[in-house]
């Protein structure tokens, strides 16, 4: 029953995402146009849901992707986001 336990916890914590590196925002039209082709917008850590409530505020209908600026891989969960 410890076992048990003990993968059930190990299993639910690996699916948390860890919000901690550094991150390029894009915001996108619905055809797939940058919003904002002459800004490079970079956030760190949780600062990603600040620079991406920011942008659904003034891009309500945007598409929002989030990428690691180191690997440039898309950040699973996260994004892309589509604004209401």
């Amino acid at each position: 029953m410890k076992k048990t336990t003990y993968l059930l916890g190990l299993l639910l914590s690996s699916g948390c995402i860890t919000v901690n590196e550094d991150y390029r925002l894009i915001a996108q039209n619905e055809n797939g146009k940058d919003l904002l082709p002459k800004m490079k917008l970079l956030a760190h850590g949780i600062g990603i849901y600040t620079v991406k409530n920011s942008l659904c505020a003034s891009f309500p209908k945007a598409t929002i992707h989030i990428y690691d600026l180191h690997t440039n891989q898309e950040l699973k969960g996260e994004s892309p986001r589509k604004c209401r």
